[in-house]
């Protein structure tokens, strides 16, 4: 139950202002014993009246707490609290000696004299004119951050977010949140419209305003693209901003034209939308989407860089490269090394066991002899670290290949410091959006070739595009599809079964003879059915196959929600795995020592990335931070930004696309239906490299297995490499809307 407290601040023993955290010594009428108050406490100061509402906690290091929820501050009255507040260092010009001065000279009326009578000040030894210039200007400035925080909160910001929003406009704030609060939700990172709107209400904005209509437009739009939509037909976007927003369509097609007009939007003409339905773009998907078109088509017409010496051709090469690997490469891997050392662009895709690693193998084998520079990357560390040990080649990820500087805020490669190779080989190529192959062509030399290996028929990237199928479907680049199983991968059966989901067939599911590395439990109550998964990854795989349940083994779930969902199997998890009860509460999580977690959004500055899986590796509550060890490098995170993190026990199937795990563990069942996608069953099979264990209804099985028409996703990247010349809309062209 809330309590509140009432009293004057003592000191303060930590102050994060970034986060507006801080831990506080509060001196409480009718307490013998000073309180220790922590929480989000807005810039305390030393002397300030304080009226505090929150919890007791007893902390296991430093003992009783009181968690603050709410804080309430004002000016202290006494003439201690006074000289406490002035001595703080946080009123430029006056420390603790000339705090005492004035105080002395002024007691109770301190204040009141700094803010009516300034130049009163002179009265006291030491105080010049430049003096009082220099704290009247402080005292100002101090003031005018407590009145923004106030104002913020008041309107429902958490103090973290209202400190965000100090840092980026200043003095400025109230004066742009009160003009316009719909612009938060574009420029404050983590304030999204519903807050924006939220504080929009309080400040007696229509319903109906045209600031509200354009801003559910493009929030309804960044939606689409978090759902994977490039673009959105007009029709659908305007009846989903309507459900939102529940104001008339007229006023918000207006707003539609106006947001077209500044260029917030672009929006053209799709020969392939029906009755002339015109696609809306963000300019950044709009960008890349067309230079990507432009960018693949110029490639794939200017010749090749001179003297690479993709020699010599034909026969002799494979021949030389099958005797010194020691293989016998089929009918259509020989097609695909031919076709790549003789085209500018070539995919290569085919499921588990078809050969694709032996394929780069050969490849770079054949190139050993040539002076020709290549290079080797992958979406995600873990690709790139499994790219890197079976080519015996350095492979970055995509994001570190194009060498991010946290100065200008960008990547250094590109159009005009492109990448020094004259092949780049890029693996698990169906996990690219489409920004991040926009950003990746551009940095392409034209003279280079790039081979794009990957499996068409995984789920596509979690970010926005269908990239590696549309340029498949175009027909503009030579594709090889490579469909025999091996003679060795035909006796791992989750290869085998990969393949028979992959063509619309159960599994086997059938153990026979001795071990196997594919498991069906079968268990159609969800509650049971999380009971076995924790037991699987506590118990039964670790004693059986002695696997590490926090390294070796993950869990994989169709949907984030349900008694079967990512965020109650990671509850339960962390329970099971992980007995520490220290750790601190962001949200919904709880973050402890120890602790699997992923990275759910590209973080450039830190150089971690959507998908990233790594541990916790300390919490210190002094500088408030958050420690994450990812593939050996630590990561530090400020409390207020580990909502980037997120637990990883359990991951969402889409998040594990370009890892491989050692062992996974899949629970299957009706309720997860909704997404119950062939694709993302054949994706979940293929992450597990030793054992994958299905837990579920055979029915849920059958329906995965028979859903063959994944969740439509809108994109004109294969129209634009159709289209003769430069394809439809050139970067920044867009039609009236």
């Amino acid at each position: 139950m809330p309590e509140e407290l009432e009293g004057q601040i003592e000191s303060i023993t930590f102050a994060n202002e970034e986060t507006g955290y801080a831990v506080a010594r509060v001196r409480v009428a009718g307490r013998e014993d000073r309180v220790t108050a922590v929480g989000n406490l807005i810039s305390p100061l030393p002397g300030e009246r304080v009226r505090l509402k929150g919890e007791w906690s007893r902390h296991p290091q430093y003992g009783l707490q009181f968690k603050v929820s709410e804080c309430r501050a004002s000016a202290p009255v006494t003439a201690q609290g006074i000289e406490k507040y002035l001595g703080s260092g946080q009123i430029k010009g006056i420390g603790p000696q000339m705090a005492r001065r004035i105080v002395a000279r002024f007691a109770e009326r301190t204040l009141e004299v700094i803010e009516r009578e300034p130049q009163k000040l002179a009265e006291v030894e030491g105080i010049g004119r430049k003096r009082i210039a220099l704290i009247r200007q402080a005292w100002d400035c101090q003031r005018e951050l407590r009145e923004v925080m106030v104002f913020l909160q008041s309107h429902g910001l958490s103090p973290a977010r209202a400190a965000a929003l100090f840092r980026r406009y200043g003095r400025q704030a109230i004066q742009r949140v009160r003009a316009n609060p719909y612009r938060l939700a574009e420029e404050i990172f983590g304030i999204g419209f519903l807050t924006a709107d939220r504080i929009a209400s309080s400040l007696g904005f229509a319903r109906d305003s045209a600031a509200r209509a354009e801003a559910g437009l493009l929030h309804t739009l960044r939606q689409a693209a978090e759902e994977g939509h490039a673009c959105c037909p007009r029709a659908l976007l305007l009846a989903r901003s309507r459900e939102l927003l529940q104001i008339e369509e007229e006023i918000i097609s207006r707003a539609l034209e106006g947001l077209a007009r500044s260029g917030k939007i672009i929006v053209e003409t799709s020969p392939v939308l029906p009755n002339g339905e015109r696609a809306v773009y963000l300019p950044s998907y709009h960008l890349a989407e067309a230079g990507s078109a432009l960018a693949l088509k110029a490639l794939l017409g200017h010749p090749r860089a001179s003297g690479s010496l993709f020699q010599p051709e034909g026969a002799e090469t494979l021949h030389r490269v099958q005797r010194e690997l020691g293989i016998r490469l089929a009918e259509q891997q020989e097609e695909a090394l031919r076709l790549a050392l003789e085209k500018k662009l070539l995919v290569v895709t085919g499921g588990p066991g078809t050969g694709k690693t032996t394929i780069m193998k050969a490849l770079l084998a054949a190139l050993a002899r040539t002076a020709l520079r290549v290079m080797l990357a992958a979406p995600t560390g873990r690709a790139a670290k499994r790219l890197s040990e079976v080519s015996g080649r350095e492979a970055r990820t995509i994001h570190r290949l194009l060498e991010f500087d946290q100065r200008s805020g960008g990547f250094q490669r590109g159009p005009q410091n492109p990448l020094p190779c004259e092949l780049l080989i890029v693996d698990e190529a169906s996990m690219i959006d489409i920004l991040l192959m926009h950003q990746l062509l551009g940095a392409l030399p034209p003279s280079s070739s790039l081979i794009l290996v990957g499996d068409a028929n995984q789920l596509p990237s979690v970010g926005a595009g269908n990239v590696l199928k549309d340029i498949i479907a175009s027909g503009l680049v030579p594709v090889v599809e490579l469909r025999e199983i091996f003679r060795q991968a035909r006796q791992s059966r989750i290869v085998v079964n990969a393949h028979r989901i992959l063509k619309g067939r159960l599994p086997e599911l059938e153990q026979g003879e001795g071990e196997s590395d594919f498991y069906f439990i079968e268990q159609e109550d969800p509650e049971r059915a999380a009971g076995i998964v924790l037991q699987l990854v506590r118990e039964r795989i670790p004693r059986k196959f002695q696997l590490d349940p926090l390294e070796d083994i993950q869990v994989l779930a169709p949907m984030h929600k349900g008694s079967v969902g990512v965020e109650t199997l990671n509850r339960l998890l962390q329970e099971a795995l992980n007995s520490r009860r220290d750790g601190i509460q962001r949200g919904e999580s709880v973050f402890k020592i120890g602790d699997r977690v992923m990275q759910l959004r590209n973080d450039y500055e830190r150089q971690v990335f959507n998908g990233d899986i790594g541990r916790v590796a300390g919490i210190d509550r002094e500088l408030q931070e958050l420690r994450v060890a990812f593939e050996g490098r630590t990561v530090r995170f400020a409390f207020s930004q580990t909502d980037d993190l997120g637990l990883a026990y359990a991951v969402s199937i889409h998040k594990a696309q370009g890892c491989e795990f050692p062992a996974v563990v899949v629970p299957l069942l009706t309720q997860h239906f909704p997404l119950l996608q062939r694709n993302l069953l054949y994706t979940a099979v293929t992450r597990g490299r030793r054992l994958v264990v299905l837990v579920g209804s055979r029915k849920a099985l059958a329906i995965a297995v028979r859903n063959d028409r994944p969740v439509k996703r809108y994109t004109l990247l294969r129209e634009r490499l159709l289209e003769p010349g430069s394809g439809s809309g050139s970067p920044g062209r867009g039609f009236p809307a």
